[in-house]
């Protein structure tokens, strides 16, 4: 009794702690500590075996996923410095129009994502130019966030087939399937999260013009502007453009290849390489982006005069995501050694549910205990998942069901992307997370229940 209460009470706390701005690596060490004590483990093996180093530890999951997010973020880096990223952008506005401020956000947002631009370094670019577009549209920035949130976090994050993602990664070396996998799935629940998200958006924005609510600038809006450059003054959108087709080309081309039935894998040279992208789950998006950083420095002139800094750069940006993951994946993998976590994975594989919803509730749980998608589907793969597939479920569904679901009740207060996004852009969760609730937690938590329903029908 005293472990379970031990279980809510620092997840409760951990909430709370996220809410008040306190650090994450503080935060989640605290908690641990509490979960630890509550539940009967030792304070140093929980400390020094648990959090760091366990099945489920901070470092053992920095260290298996440290190329892909350095790889991502020296990629979003040449992308924001070259103006590529921002070209892409005043073209979608060139051929939307300032009205439709709402569907440049999360366009823009969900092809630098799907490209490979990590979250953060999306909101970073996006954020400059949004304060001009907020501005002429007189569109409440938290709308702003929502639409960045919807396109940035939600579909090309858990759903999109292909992304090379984080958590299609995470899912696809655990099980072993490919990045497509359950192609299908995630292709209906990513055009159902578009078309709620924006709907809701969209609705907001008539109400707030009703309401007389509009752009509101705050101290930092000046400052983040400044970053933003002028309208032409990077590369052409065609040319922009070429590097994020090159990371997706990279990833595609495997499947191409497997499913054109002309070459086996490990035969020749081309099957060879066929046979180590599909070994090679998170080296191969790794090596995409790579690629495409070598084509973005010799397409664009500007990065040749100090692309080592750049690169540097990029590699810094790469630590504190990295780092934010893992110390809430740290604390998930203290939880999982207590008595009560033992318990819930027990009872949730006993409880009278079909196995697709008893994954959406097993996610869902985990995910939101530990303020992450990625680090709860880590958890869920490495604890959890086998079970399923002795009940029957097919890698590939597993694989979808799975990741959509991560995308949910990850979300919360205490979520590391969720704070980050809300300093960034200056706002608080009073005055924005109702929102970013919506289009991140509630919508997604439909769209993958949708998909459960459909496939339990058909």
């Amino acid at each position: 009794m005293l472990g379970n209460a031990g279980l809510l009470v620092g997840l409760g706390l951990l909430i709370f702690m996220a809410l008040r701005g306190v650090n994450i690596f503080i935060a989640a060490l605290f908690c641990a500590l509490m979960v630890a004590l509550s539940n009967g483990l030792q304070a140093p093996q929980a400390l020094l075996e648990h959090f760091p180093f366990g099945p489920l530890g901070a470092f053992t999951f920095a260290g298996k996923f440290f190329v892909l997010f350095l790889c991502g973020a020296i990629f979003g880096k040449v992308m924001a410095a070259s103006q590529a990223a921002s070209s892409i952008a005043q073209a979608i506005t060139r051929s939307l129009g300032i009205s439709r401020t709402l569907w440049v956000t999360m366009l823009v947002c969900a092809v630098l994502t799907y490209g490979g631009v990590v979250v953060f370094v999306v909101i970073f670019t996006m954020y400059p130019l949004g304060i001009t577009l907020m501005r002429e549209a007189n569109l409440p920035k938290r709308l702003f966030c929502a639409a960045t949130a919807l396109g940035a976090g939600t579909f090309t994050m858990t759903a999109m087939p292909g992304t090379p993602s984080i958590h299609n990664v995470i899912a696809a070396s655990a099980l072993g399937t490919d990045l497509f996998a359950g192609a299908w799935i995630g292709v209906a629940a990513s055009v159902l999260m578009v078309v709620l998200g924006m709907a809701y958006v969209q609705r907001e924005w008539r109400l707030a013009r009703e309401r007389g609510e509009g752009f509101a600038a705050n101290a930092q809006d000046l400052r983040m502007e400044q970053l933003a450059s002028a309208p032409g003054s990077g590369p052409h959108w065609g040319l922009a453009v070429v590097p994020i087709l090159v990371v997706l080309g990279v990833i595609i081309l495997p499947r191409v290849l497997l499913l054109s039935g002309a070459i086996a894998p490990g035969q020749g040279l081309l099957g060879q390489l066929l046979g180590f992208s599909l070994q090679q789950p998170i080296l191969w998006p790794s090596l995409a982006l790579v690629f495409a950083t070598g084509i973005a420095v010799m397409l664009f002139a500007g990065l040749r005069s100090n692309t080592l800094a750049l690169l540097g750069q990029g590699a810094d940006d790469a630590i504190m995501p990295l780092l934010n993951t893992a110390a809430v994946i740290g604390f998930g993998g203290v939880v999982t050694q207590t008595p009560g976590f033992a318990q819930f994975a027990q009872w949730v594989l006993t409880v009278d549910l079909p196995p697709l919803l008893s994954i959406f509730a097993s996610v869902s749980v985990v995910s939101g205990i530990v303020g992450s998608s990625s680090g709860g589907l880590q958890i869920f793969m490495q604890t959890l998942a086998p079970k399923y597939l002795d009940m029957g479920v097919e890698p590939e569904v597993l694989h979808r069901i799975a990741s959509i679901a991560s995308g949910g009740f990850d979300s919360l207060p205490h979520c590391g992307a969720v704070i980050a996004m809300l300093m960034i852009m200056g706002l608080t969760h009073r005055q924005a997370y109702k929102d970013i609730f919506i289009v991140t937690v509630l919508i997604p938590v439909i769209a993958v229940l949708f998909c459960i329903a459909f496939l339990s029908v058909f």
